[in-house]
This record gives C-alpha cells, sequence and structure tokens, in this order.
C-alpha cells in the first residue's frame, strides 16, 4: 500500500526539518502555516478562556441577584472545570483522528450558545448548567498543544506549546478586567446593574465565535496541508481509534503528567475561580480594585508559561530529556512553596507581592510540563495531550471539592492546604523514565542499546510497518535524538530508513 504519494517540494517562510516542522520559532511573524497557525491557537483559546472565566469578576453583582450561597458558588466553580476534564480527553482523540482545525473550530461553536445564555440565567441551578457548558471550550487547549508539536520540531516544541498556552491562558487573566469594564460601561449608559451584567456576556461569546471562524478560514491542520486531504491523496495513513487510544491510555508517563499538571495547571484554574472574591472579601476592596489584582494572577502568563516552555528547551539543550524533568519538578515544587506562604500573609501588599510570585511559578510549571509531553508518545499525541489537559481540570475539580467548596475551610487555609498538595503531587515526576534518554535520577537503559526509533516504532506492529504507517514517527524518532542533550550525536540515519514508497 502506498502511504506517501511524491509531491513538489513545498517552500515554507521558516526552516523546517524532515517532517516539515518548523526549526525556529519566530513571535512577532504571520508566516504561514507555522506562525498563522500559532496565532490561531491562542487567540482562539484566549477567547474560550475569557468565556469561561467571564462569571468571576461579577461575582459579588451576580450572586446579589440570584441569591447564590456560597456553596452555589463553589459548586458553579466546580461546573466550570469540570466538564472539560472528559472534553479534553475526547479532543485529543479528534485531533488523532480529524486534526485540530476541525476540533476546535467545532467545540468553541458548540459551547459559544452556552456563553449566551449565561445572560439569561435566573438560579442557581441554571448559572451552575452554563458555567457547566461553557466550560468544555476549554478542551480547545488539548487542540492547541497538539497543533504546536505538530507545526513544530523538537528542539523548540517546548517554547512554542509554552507560549501559545500562556498567551492563551491569559484570558482567564484578562477577563478580571475586561467583565468589569464591559458591565461598568453597561451600567453608566443607563442599564441596571442586574441588567448590566447581562447583557455583558455578550462580547465574549461573539468573541467566541469570531475566533472559531478564523480557524477555519485560515488555519491548516499540519505543515503539508489539512488532514482529510492529507489523507484523501494518501501523503497520511488513515489511523485506527482503538490503536490510537491504546497507545496512549497505557502509556504510564501520560498518567504521571496528568497528575502533576492537576497541580500546576488545575492550580491555576482553582485560582482564577475564587482569587478576585478572594481579595474582594478579606481586604475589603473595590470589586475593580479585587479585579485588578486577580487579573495581575493571570496576566502573569504573558511571560510565566512561555518562560517555562523556553526553559524546558534550554535544558534540553544541554541535559536532554532528563534536563527537561529536572526543571518541572524543581519549578513546580517552588509553585507549591510560594501557594503555602500565600495562605499565611495577613497584609494586601504581601499577598499580592507573593501570589505574583507563585503565580509565575506555577504557570511556568504548565510550560515545562508541555515541554515533556510531546515526546512520550508520537502515534497517540492527541490522547497523551488529553489526558494530560484533563489532568489538568480533574486537579481543580478536586481541589475546588476538597478546600473551597461551602465553609468547611476558610479560603487562606484553602491555599495553604493547596501548596501542600502541589509539592506531594509533584514527587511521582521521579518515576517518568526514558529508556533511551533516561529520568531524573537514572541515565539511558544501559542493558541495551535502545534507541528513539525503538521507543517510537514500538507503537506499531509489523504488519502496520509493512504498510508503511510508521514513517511519519521514524522521521519525528529521528529529529527527537536533540533529547539526548549535550551528548547528541550528529550521524544522521541511513536514507534507506525512510523511503518515499513502501
Amino acid at each position: 500500500m502506498e502511504v506517501e504519494t511524491k509531491s513538489e517540494p513545498q517552500k515554507f517562510a521558516l526552516p523546517v526539518d524532515s517532517e516539515h516542522k518548523a526549526t525556529e520559532f519566530r513571535l512577532f511573524s504571520l508566516a504561514k502555516p507555522h506562525m498563522r497557525a500559532f496565532h490561531l491557537s491562542w487567540v482562539s483559546f484566549f477567547a474560550c478562556f475569557v468565556s469561561s472565566f467571564a462569571a468571576p469578576p461579577l461575582l459579588p453583582i451576580i450572586r446579589d441577584n440570584l441569591n447564590l450561597t456560597a456553596s452555589d458558588i463553589g459548586n458553579a466553580g466546580i461546573a466550570s472545570v469540570s466538564g472539560a476534564v472528559f472534553a479534553r480527553i475526547a479532543m485529543g482523540t479528534a485531533c488523532d483522528l480529524f486534526g485540530p482545525r476541525l476540533a476546535s473550530a467545532s467545540l468553541i461553536f458548540l459551547t459559544a450558545p452556552a456563553v449566551y445564555f449565561t445572560s439569561i440565567a435566573d438560579s442557581p441551578i441554571s448559572f451552575l448548567l452554563v458555567r457547566f457548558f461553557t466550560g468544555f471550550s476549554l478542551a480547545t487547549f488539548v487542540s492547541t498543544q497538539f497543533w504546536m508539536s505538530s507545526m513544530f520540531s523538537p528542539p523548540v516544541v517546548g517554547g512554542a506549546n509554552g507560549v501559545a498556552a500562556g498567551w492563551g491562558n491569559l484570558g482567564g487573566g484578562a477577563t478580571q478586567l475586561i467583565m468589569p469594564l464591559v458591565f461598568s460601561l453597561i451600567r453608566d449608559i443607563g442599564a441596571a446593574k442586574f441588567t448590566a451584567w447581562r447583557i455583558a456576556f455578550f462580547i465574549p461569546a461573539l468573541f467566541q465565535m469570531g475566533s472559531a471562524y478564523a480557524i477555519l478560514i485560515f488555519g491548516k491542520d499540519m505543515p503539508d496541508g489539512n488532514f482529510h486531504r492529507l489523507k484523501k491523496s494518501g501523503d497520511k495513513p488513515k489511523d485506527q481509534f482503538s490503536r490510537v487510544f491504546y497507545h496512549g491510555v497505557t502509556n504510564y508517563r501520560g498518567w504521571i503528567l496528568a497528575l502533576t499538571y492537576g497541580y500546576c495547571f488545575g492550580v491555576e484554574l482553582t485560582v482564577d475561580n475564587i482569587i478576585a472574591e478572594y481579595f474582594y472579601d478579606r481586604f475589603n476592596l473595590k470589586l475593580h480594585t479585587a479585579g485588578i489584582i486577580a487579573a495581575s494572577f493571570g496576566l502573569a502568563n504573558l511571560v510565566s508559561r512561555p518562560a517555562g516552555g523556553i526553559f524546558s528547551d534550554a535544558m534540553a539543550r544541554r541535559f536532554g530529556m532528563r534536563g527537561r524533568l529536572w526543571a518541572l519538578w524543581v519549578v513546580q515544587t517552588l509553585g507549591g512553596v510560594f501557594c503555602v506562604v500565600l495562605g499565611q500573609i495577613g497584609s494586601l501588599g504581601a499577598s499580592v507581592a507573593v501570589m505574583l510570585l507563585f503565580s509565575f511559578f506555577v504557570q511556568a510549571a504548565c510550560g515545562l510540563t508541555f515541554g515533556v509531553v510531546p515526546f512520550v508518545s508520537r502515534r497517540s499525541l492527541g490522547v497523551i495531550s488529553g489526558m494530560t489537559g484533563g489532568g489538568g481540570n480533574v486537579g481543580a475539580v478536586l481541589t475546588q471539592l476538597i478546600f473551597f467548596r461551602g465553609s468547611k475551610y476558610s479560603k487562606e487555609t484553602g491555599i495553604t492546604l493547596m501548596g501542600i498538595m502541589i509539592i506531594c503531587c509533584t514527587i511521582p515526576m521521579a518515576f517518568i523514565y526514558f529508556p533511551q534518554w533516561g529520568g531524573m535520577f537514572f541515565g539511558p537503559s544501559s542493558t541495551k542499546s535502545f534507541t528513539e526509533e525503538d521507543y517510537y516504532m514500538s507503537e506499531w506492529s509489523e504488519k502496520e510497518k509493512e504498510k508503511g504507517f510508521h514513517q511519519a514517527s521514524l522521521r519525528f524518532a529521528e529529529n527527537s535524538r536533540s533529547e539526548r542533550g549535550g551528548k547528541v550525536v550528529s550521524e544522521t540515519m541511513p536514507d534507506e530508513t525512510l523511503p518515499a514508497h513502501v
């Protein structure tokens, strides 16, 4: 069976590797398809974050209008992040089978009505439901990371993933500024405050839908084209859902990353839900002032998560995959320490300062996590990304259920205990081991010469290899030799290992 057809060589604006993935990341370029995909992905994810967390900065108004109790608010916050748990796993599989372009645009369109319906919520139950269904849109994070991993080469993929997700996560901070401002403008025009907050939700809904149209019109799944065309031409074999899913869920590294991500990104989601109300109530601040402070937590993503991804790539160039793992453990543990300290401080100025340090480290850990994820599996990249992303939402749900639902703990006590959870749940990082590269405490396998090809070819059966389905994994294995770090050798794979036809 012919799985690759000869085609005219494509010219790209950026230098590329053998998979046509960009080997450079030019942040302010709009070069297609690589940088155009980058900008489309982060803007659409940003829009979904704005929608999903549009309610928290207006909660002091909404709770009075809908007579929400502390438990109602806590349940709605949990609902806003719980829906995306399974949505992220499903999104990963959808990306593997249909491509990130269709997968992300479809989800954005499907969740936009929930944002509109927030304006007609009239009870605690209806408020919980619209937050639940709006939260599904956060699964676009998975398509964002899948898209970047499909467009950028291993030496720069950590930075690309970090910047795309970090700038998307900015929506969680930006909405803390945007929604109070929009609310104030609408109220000043003449609307009653209980009407103004409802009208304000049309702004994130329209923004979200616009980003989906942009993806469909301007986006491309992979450097060589969209999934549908590549499958139709034979340039990309049609994979089996069962095999893709199997190789994803049976890779233990994905489960460990899901756990640790639950206590970096999951913590970030939790803080997005509670931080404005925390400062508003504890320090008796005005709504706008509390919103500005809360926004600073999310806006730190402008530099923090990208810094994590870039740091991951830098550590890999010097120390290989082992450097990526050590950097992730150290940064996330420090994030936990600052979280514990935040819960113990009683002054406004010190709380803001420690919160900024906490935000930087916990968000940088998110970027570091997705410096590792692209190397766990080539065949099941979407599933691994979905598992990891879903783990983030599970962490957010559990944290809010345990520490911030009802009145069992004060918010400052909950924050302290959350920091302890971060430190404890980061420890399993020590168990991640790649036989070709090693882990935190042990080097590569010494019992046999285990190569990148051995690792990624293990996901394909002999029958599939005979049909040539494995060739994309072969090219990825060659390009991922950079994960050996400073010891990487300069030899190239023999030409016969990458035939044009099988």
